[in-house]
């Protein structure tokens, strides 16, 4: 096939995935307020570009662990969208029967094997996951996301090294997005950068601005290349920035832990826009193509929407169920 056209094709696919997240949340928004969706949920609008520059250059037989803001990582690993619209409105239909709600994510088809809100907690898991890859002899990589917060937690540095001890195939990808809910990274650690945590462990670390999602997935797709072949571990940190609130549909930068320039800095470089811009420039994009692309999207996720809203709540007589005593 055409290098050009395989190009093409790529930028093409990123830019749908990205916007597949951007519009679903976009969807939980607009409905969050009617108050069917009755649990937390956190949005990764602004960070896109992190999971679908990630999990595009993953294989199916890979291996995902998420965390609390895990929408983006469940769709961009191609998750099922109806099934994760039935959990966020809790009904039967959903990923996990309706239980968990919006932090707890999982799709053992596409191997998305959990996500897990409290902090740090699923680093460990996926760590286990890639010593099975190791002990079976099978090329499968494990990625683990997690947030600037999770570094902050001892299982962090504890699976880093038993992870680098071990040589283990697996990538540690902290979505630096500066803030712990309202705390900014220079308030919570030294003067130095994320990065040198990982190179702390002995394991081949890489930084790089979640902006350019073209440059990100480039550099990913080496990297698990890498990981591969070489079965060793990997950290690597992808700075970008969240819009909505920690946990919720609102814009907070009224509270005053973030100021509303840096707001706007980051909001230029929003990587969905830039991509947009990138594509009608050089001609793969035209408004006619793009408009068909959006109203696809758009039906499909309304069908979800709509499919959910008429599913059957769990039933009760399941309850006691999965529970431990």
């Amino acid at each position: 096939m055409d290098k050009g056209l395989i190009k093409k094709n790529h930028l093409l696919q990123l830019y749908s995935k990205m916007l597949l997240i951007r519009m679903t949340e976009e969807k939980i928004i607009e409905e969050y307020p009617n108050q069917e969706m009755r649990c937390p949920v956190h949005l990764s609008i602004g960070q896109e570009s992190a999971a679908v520059g990630v999990c595009n250059n993953l294989k199916k037989s890979d291996r995902i662990f998420s965390n609390h803001r895990n929408h983006a990582h469940y769709l961009a690993k191609g998750g099922n969208l109806k099934k994760m619209i039935c959990e966020i409105y809790g009904k039967k239909s959903g990923c996990c029967g309706g239980r968990g709600g919006s932090m707890h994510l999982f799709d053992n088809s596409r191997n998305i094997i959990s996500s897990i809100p409290i902090v740090s907690s699923s680093i460990p898991l996926a760590t286990g996951s890639a010593l099975q890859s190791k002990l079976d002899k099978k090329k499968i990589i494990t990625i683990s996301f997690l947030g600037d917060g999770a570094v902050e937690e001892g299982v962090f540095h504890e699976s880093l090294n038993f992870a680098s001890l071990n040589k283990l195939p697996i990538i540690f990808v902290c979505e630096n997005n500066l803030y712990s809910v309202y705390s900014h990274l220079n308030l919570r650690q030294p003067n130095r950068k994320i990065k040198k945590l990982g190179i702390a462990h002995g394991i081949k670390t890489f930084e790089i601005d979640g902006v350019n999602i073209e440059k990100l997935s480039d550099l990913v797709k080496k990297l698990i290349k890498k990981c591969r072949n070489e079965m060793e571990p990997i950290f690597l940190v992808i700075n970008t920035y969240r819009y909505y609130e920690h946990c919720g549909v609102n814009f907070d930068n009224n509270i005053g832990y973030r100021s509303e320039r840096e707001f706007k800095k980051w909001k230029k470089k929003d990587p969905i826009e830039l991509l947009e811009k990138k594509l009608l420039a050089k001609k793969i994009l035209n408004e006619k193509i793009l408009k068909k692309i959006k109203n696809d999207l758009k039906r499909k996720i309304n069908m979800a929407f709509n499919f959910a809203k008429k599913d059957k709540l769990p039933d009760a007589r399941n309850i006691d169920k999965y529970l431990y005593n």
